[in-house]
């Protein structure tokens, strides 16, 4: 219970990533929503793979090539995920503010990224917590 924990905070500090990237690339640039989102994720996705690989499950027996590279391998699934349901939500509904799609969606890939995470980036050869 305590990963699950210690995974939703870091999801929540990286939505905080995410989502305030987002909004300044849209104040400040002339990206649109769309193309501003490829930026954010990716700050988002480096930054929660410090906090899980420090604070939530750990580091692996893996080096840490190996072990990003999983976790990349992951997060890019989850951000694809991501990203899909961002873009079905902004394109259906061009009124609804693009930070509150970037939370729906974000919840939507949460557990996707929980399962792969735990399983196959810091699963069996991590130090238990």
């Amino acid at each position: 219970m305590k990963r699950v924990l210690l995974f939703a905070v870091a999801g929540a500090a990286g939505f905080l990533v995410d989502a305030g990237i987002l909004a300044l690339l849209l104040w400040a640039t002339p990206l649109g929503p769309l193309v501003a989102r490829l930026f954010a994720i990716a700050a988002a996705m480096l930054f929660t793979f410090w906090l899980n690989r420090t604070f939530t499950f750990g580091r692996s027996d893996r080096s840490l090539a190996a072990e990003g590279a999983r976790y990349g391998g992951v997060g890019i699934s989850a951000a694809v995920l991501n990203y899909a349901v961002y873009s079905a939500l902004v394109l259906a509904f061009p009124t609804l503010w693009p930070v509150l799609a970037v939370a729906v969606a974000s919840l939507v890939a949460m557990v996707w990224s929980f399962l792969g995470y735990s399983r196959f980036v810091f699963g069996a050869s991590s130090p238990s917590k």
